[in-house]
């Protein structure tokens, strides 16, 4: 059994001794969070239900853990299983003793959310109790959860700040888990205070590891617009479907707020920097985690297709339902409590976007 730290306090001088589980270890958020991990020199297990593994087994690692273990030179304790599955869950806090969990496993479809609620409830909703419920079992009570800006629904004002309304209005069963969730968590924080909670609500986040080696990897179709731009300039896809040219914006498209990866990925650390800290004991919190402004539709096409020096092909078709005109975040509580900031640019997004996406055009089955 590995040895967790039991320490108070984490700093440079024992955060080696740190052991955290990462659910969702194999996804774009969660192959970037661990190598920030590791590079820390933290002790990392993941748990993902990844079909595609060679052989299912703990040995046969995917191509996205393979490429973080080539980045960092270092081993990834890796377990096929899917967190719904609470005898799988106990055997692996039987065979360790972590610190905290980062909490990333989910199904993330906005669109699939809306056609499969059942589904989405089932995993993101029901899977997570089933993960606390094993925590609980074995007194680990510290987790970062990957919560998300869609908790806020239609913004009321902007930039949005954790003091926001969450839950009302909110346009998807997808947005709705995470609600759900938070609200788990604050409920289960409140009623037993040796538990504590972080609630990392993204924005948009974008990019790849500057390597190239690893980044996002959608299945089938993308759902989100970087991806989706990136495929067009590969050649994978021939034309952009822009949804809306007639918002109330200087463009007419959509504008949110984006963030690069590995900013993403710092923010984990510093969250779980914070929740190892004995101050955090009986504490719910939540911070967003964004650039803090708003770039248009368009004004992600042209800083892409300067980067890339590819034509990306648009056309305007009708509005979806449920998309708002803007939507940005005021992340200067993350700033203050988790002395984190996001320090890349659109540009720095694009760029390693493309640079991910030409070297694997793709995915991780490119080579």
């Amino acid at each position: 059994m590995a040895e967790s730290s039991t320490q108070e306090n984490v700093g440079e001088d024992n955060v080696a001794s740190v052991v955290v589980l990462v659910t969702g270890g194999c996804g774009y958020v969660g192959t970037h969070t661990v190598v920030r991990l590791l590079e820390q020199n933290v002790q990392v297990v993941v748990v993902d239900n990844v079909a595609w593994t060679t052989e299912g087994t703990e040995d046969s690692k995917p191509k996205s853990l393979q490429r973080v273990e080539e980045l960092t030179g270092k081993a990834v304790a890796f377990h096929n299983i899917d967190i719904s599955n609470g005898d799988a869950l106990e055997k692996i806090f039987d065979s360790y003793r972590f610190d905290c969990v980062i909490h990333l496993a989910a199904l993330k479809s906005v669109g699939d959310s809306c056609r499969l609620p059942l589904d989405y409830y089932r995993n993101n909703v029901a899977g997570t109790v089933t993960l606390l419920e094993v925590m609980k079992s074995h007194q680990v009570k510290k987790l970062v959860f990957s919560s998300s800006a869609t908790v806020y629904g239609e913004p009321q004002y902007l930039p949005i700040n954790e003091e926001h309304v969450t839950g009302q209005k909110v346009t998807n069963p997808y947005g709705r888990t995470k609600y759900f969730i938070e609200e788990i968590l604050r409920d289960l924080c409140t009623s037993d205070p040796e538990w504590s909670a972080i609630c990392l609500r993204y924005f948009n986040p974008v990019g790849a590891h500057p390597s190239g080696r690893i980044g996002e990897d959608p299945a089938g179709v993308p759902c989100n617009l970087m991806p989706y731009v990136a495929q067009v300039a590969v050649g994978r896809r021939p034309k952009l479907a822009v949804y809306g040219n007639d918002y109330p914006t200087p463009d007419g498209t959509g504008i949110r707020d984006y963030i690069h990866i590995m900013d993403l990925a710092e923010g984990h650390w510093a969250a779980t920097k914070k929740i190892l800290q004995n101050g955090s004991k009986g504490s719910w919190l939540a911070y967003n985690l964004g650039l803090g402004r708003g770039y248009s539709v368009l004004d992600v096409v042209k800083c892409f297709e300067s980067v890339s020096g590819r034509s990306i092909a648009v056309d305007f078709v009708c509005r979806r339902d449920g998309d708002v005109a803007s939507s940005y975040s005021d992340c200067s509580l993350a700033s203050s409590q988790l002395d984190w900031k996001a320090s890349r640019t659109l540009t720095d997004m694009c760029t390693d976007m493309w640079r991910w996406q030409s070297i694997n055009p793709n995915g991780y089955q490119s080579n």
